[in-house]
């Protein structure tokens, strides 16, 4: 099988502002950027943000990555540490979340996810201070940075234990992610009890995060997991489902709690704000939809075929509500990485169970920023952060710079980027020439390490990843070998 699209020209061969803008208008984008970067100094970058007394030293933000080189008991190892050392280092003063961390064991993606409890409560204040020291050490102040921890259930898509197996918990019954788990009609959903208790563990985790140092939470609603999915709980019965006011009860009952628990704490939410179908591995290994579009049901913000853009309608209704119940930062993304990564992290070469993009990626970087301005415009109040930037490579600082000049987001987020490149920012901001050998390239392996029961990082691209054991395993794994931890 190919490994990738003929057709997608490689951002990296476009070395010039004019081929870059003339790959764009053949591909009918629109995507704005700026010619060149403005120094050192005085770059729109290098701004700081402030809102009700918090104060980012700049636009750059670390997105929430999910780890899989934690303990088995949840607590973080010396891979992860390293990784939020290289947080610390990157420049960037805002630090939403760093990880995305379970409230309770059922909820853990991998058996090896870090998990918030009284026992590793200590571990994790370590893993905040060793961000911060690393911080001090290469900028000088920890003044400006502000720092949260990722909160998650992940629901349908949960693999708690060792064996790796799926132990799903849905919200609903969903006709194309039923069958590729395997459930049936019989399967049981989580009850409203259930997520009341859910809410109560939420709220725990919070006042837990406050008393380990973090000045903020993110109350996770993206990408598949168990918030996400109640977004989309339209056909459930109960206080949970159905209504929008239902649907999005779980995340007011948690806002609620944690305002009467934990006063001081910030509040924050990333969202996936539209989506598609599910897609699969269709003819050549390009990804084709799942389901018929005309009748799919289960999306919350559909991005239909024939259009350019996707419903923004309900989240709209979201960013305004999050207004009213004074939770001002909010993160935007789309879809999930188990059912249509191509619009959620574009990449040209897939993971090892994915499927090869069926469009450029640039036309999916270009609608998550438009999507991004979109709702910034609507929602003027609330601080915003961009997502689906890594794509870009060296384009990256000419896209985000545009981006922050114009209104268009607040912050730029970083994902899988940081682990090949974790310097970025403090080079963008100190006008230094781009490590371009650096620049992630979307090979995918930082996710199919994980899938295949691996650490996480950029095996490529990582001089320490690249000699660390479980390079050789994900080598064979790639090549039809089977990967064992």
């Amino acid at each position: 099988m190919s490994t990738s699209h003929p057709s997608y020209k490689r951002v990296a061969s476009l070395k010039t502002p004019d081929a870059f803008g003339a790959h764009l208008d053949e591909l009918g984008v629109e995507l704005g950027f700026d010619d060149e970067l403005q120094r050192a100094g005085a770059s729109v970058l290098a701004q700081a943000f402030e809102l009700d007394g918090v104060r980012v030293g700049n636009r750059f933000c670390v997105l929430p990555m999910e780890g899989w080189d934690g303990t088995r008991d949840g607590r973080p190892s010396e891979l992860t540490t390293r990784r939020w050392k290289n947080f610390g280092r990157s420049g960037a003063k805002l630090i939403w979340g760093g990880e995305a961390v379970a409230v309770r064991a059922d909820g853990r993606a991998n058996p090896n996810q870090l998990l918030i409890s009284e026992e590793t409560l200590p571990d994790l204040n370590a893993l905040r201070e060793a961000l911060i020291a690393a911080h001090v050490e290469r900028f000088g102040s920890r003044d400006d940075v502000y720092i949260g921890l990722q909160l998650t259930h992940s629901g349908r898509f949960a693999r708690p234990h060792e064996s790796g197996r799926p132990e799903p918990r849905i919200v609903y019954h969903h006709p194309v992610l039923d069958r590729r788990l395997g459930l049936d009609d019989r399967y049981p959903c989580v009850t409203d009890a259930e997520l009341d208790r859910l809410v109560e563990d939420f709220v725990r985790a919070g006042e837990r995060a406050w008393r380990a140092g973090f000045q903020f939470v993110d109350l996770k609603h993206c990408h598949g997991y168990l918030g996400h999915e109640l977004l989309s709980a339209f056909d459930r019965p109960g206080k949970y489902g159905g209504s929008f006011e239902n649907r999005t009860r779980f995340l007011r009952e948690i806002v609620h709690g944690l305002r009467a628990r934990a006063p001081r704490l910030g509040l924050a939410v990333r969202v996936s704000v539209f989506d598609t179908t599910p897609y699969r591995k269709g003819a050549g290994g390009v990804g084709v939809k799942d389901a018929d579009e005309a009748t799919y049901a289960n999306a919350f913000g559909l991005l239909r075929s024939d259009a350019r853009m996707p419903d923004l309608t309900e989240a709209d209704r979201l960013l305004e509500l999050l207004t009213t119940l004074d939770v001002r930062w909010v993160c935007i993304t789309a879809g999930s990485p188990y059912y249509s990564p191509h619009i959620q992290r574009p990449a040209l070469f897939p993971p090892s169970d994915g499927y090869l993009p069926p469009e450029d990626p640039l036309v999916g970087v270009a609608r998550q920023i438009a999507v991004t301005a979109r709702l910034k415009r609507c929602a003027p109040r609330l601080a915003i952060v961009g997502s689906g930037y890594s794509y870009l490579q060296e384009w990256l600082p000419y896209v985000a710079q545009h981006a922050v000049r114009t209104g268009g987001t607040d912050f730029v987020g970083l994902g899988r980027l940081v682990l090949s490149y974790p310097d970025l920012p403090a080079d963008i901001l100190e006008g230094r020439p781009l490590r371009t050998k650096s620049f992630c390239r979307t090979f995918s392996d930082c996710t199919s390490g994980p899938r295949n029961g691996l650490v996480s990082g950029c095996f490529p691209l990582d001089p320490f990843y690249a000699a660390h054991p479980h390079a050789a395993l994900l080598k064979a794994s790639k090549v039809g070998g089977r990967a064992v931890s």
